[in-house]
């Protein structure tokens, strides 16, 4: 029987080239996590909020008659959900900036004036102050300042979920020491918006809206001998994140859409042309009402009865000025 012959070692200069080439990599990885010495510049312009499928179908709604007056006084965070920890737990899970969001979804749809009652105190104080200008000998102060334009409806609401870890998962694979794995997370935020007639009190219609959050992180690792002495291990990853705010605004924009669709098939407000009623995007968002479940950006409705229905022909309580 032949002995058994011992593995060779690496000689000395294998070795001080194996030890500079772990010390330079050492180093290089060192490196980038060193603080910058100086203010960081900025690289990369502000642009404007990315549009969302919403959005798109607000600016493509189709003309109204005439505009209607909405006052907006708030839009509140009403789910009292806060970051979890390390987070501050004065921080909250969903924007406190939703009022913002509506009144440009608003103005967006081309379907409503929105009048300021947020800040009115304000305008109020800036209307005072015009006044307190004007000289004896000239016109009439209310000549100058002319009156605060009156709302139709008020809009009304807010943001009453915040779902997190609604669904969680991954998978993962390894073979040979080198793998990948994968998680997600899906949260649900749910926002409510109904109108009111300001001269009876009554609610003329009353939507909820409801967008899904996804999150989800991806891990490439290795794990190897390269030798019997020597261990190789690289790991990486890359997370996304949906921004909370983004959601929040698009469902306040389909809660836009969907208010104005109600609006319209029970004559609250009309269309300038009757023959736009039959437009891809108000059957859309009709059919999306009607149904048990609906994509409007896929297009796809499950339950749904038939869509071809006219708008009601009666006077609405609050009709759009002409």
């Amino acid at each position: 029987m032949m002995p058994r012959t011992p593995p060779r070692r690496p000689s000395n200069g294998q070795r001080i080239v194996r030890h500079a080439a772990f010390f330079a990599l050492a180093a290089s990885l060192s490196a980038c996590a060193v603080p910058p010495r100086e203010p960081v510049q900025p690289t990369t312009a502000a642009t404007l909020t990315p549009p969302s499928p919403s959005t798109r179908d607000l600016l493509k709604l189709p003309p109204p008659r005439g505009k209607v007056v909405a006052a907006v006084y708030g839009f509140r965070d009403q789910t009292g959900q806060y970051k979890p920890s390390p987070d501050s737990s004065f921080s909250t899970s969903v924007t406190q900036g939703a009022a913002a969001m509506l009144i440009k979804a608003l103005k967006d749809s081309g379907w409503y004036t929105p009048v300021e009652r947020e800040s009115l105190q304000e305008l109020l104080t800036e209307r005072r102050i015009v006044r307190a200008m004007e000289m004896p000998g000239e016109a009439s102060n209310a000549n100058n300042v002319p009156p605060l334009l009156p709302a139709s409806i008020l809009l009304d609401g807010g943001i009453i979920a915040y779902e997190s870890n609604v669904r969680t998962g991954g998978i993962g694979a390894r073979f040979l020491g080198v793998g990948a794995s994968t998680q997600y997370r899906m949260d649900q935020v749910t926002v409510n918006l109904r109108s009111i007639d300001i001269r009876t009190g009554a609610i003329l219609h009353s939507v909820s809206t409801t967008k899904t959050i996804y999150s989800y992180e991806l891990t490439p690792n290795v794990y190897k001998f390269v030798n019997y002495t020597d261990l190789f291990e690289f790991e990486a990853g890359i997370t996304a994140n949906e921004p909370a705010q983004l959601s929040v605004k698009e469902a306040i924009e389909a809660a836009v859409i969907h208010l104005t669709v109600q609006g319209l098939k029970e004559g609250n407000w009309r269309l300038r042309n009757q023959e736009d009623w039959n437009s891809p995007i108000l059957q859309r968002y009709l059919a999306a009402s009607q149904s048990d479940t609906y994509d409007v950006v896929q297009h796809t409705a499950r339950g749904a009865v038939s869509t071809e229905l006219s708008p009601d022909s009666g006077g609405g309580s609050a009709q759009p000025s002409s």
